[in-house]
């Protein structure tokens, strides 16, 4: 069986079962939320770039947001398959990489944006068991949906398994 690799751009989510895999680039402050179902081998990741939907007025595009984007990957893992309690998940990014002079117009955007994935899962109930999140560079995330495993590619570091 070919294994495909689908990529998921900024501001996307996409779900796939074993064994395909999914991958994001350029998580600088977005974060990578990786969704598994360790019964079922079902596997999700969304790349979310900011923190609240409700802060705006006119959402376009719910993917971008954490707080809309998790309940959408979630649903459509249940539609291929995968049951909530089985469901675990791994985030990486929400590096701080921009350093501005003035610390009180830094609004760090990687923390919030770290802070508000974590604030939805725990809403969700889905537990988060590995996490890389912080710094100052930027990560690719790899999930492969037969093991659950994310790689996580950082430039000048070795790559993690989460």
């Amino acid at each position: 069986m070919e294994i495909k690799e689908i990529r998921v751009g900024i501001a996307d989510l996409n779900v796939v079962s074993n064994p395909d895999r999914l991958i994001t680039v350029g998580l600088g402050s977005c974060v990578g939320i990786a969704l598994y179902d360790v019964v079922r081998k079902v596997a999700g990741l969304a790349h979310i770039m900011l923190p609240d939907s409700t802060q705006f007025t006119n959402v376009a595009n719910p993917y971008k947001f954490a707080d809309s984007a998790i309940p959408i990957l979630l649903e459509k893992l249940i539609e291929l398959g995968a049951c909530v309690p089985n469901i675990q998940a791994k985030i990486a990014g929400g590096a701080s990489m921009f350093s501005f002079s003035d610390k009180s117009l830094m609004m760090d955007i990687g923390n919030r944006n770290s802070n508000a994935v974590k604030a939805t899962l725990e809403k969700y109930k889905i537990p988060i068991i590995a996490e890389d999140v912080g710094g100052n560079r930027g990560r690719t995330m790899v999930l492969d949906s037969a093991t659950g495993i994310v790689q996580i590619k950082t430039v000048g570091l070795p790559i993690k398994e989460l």
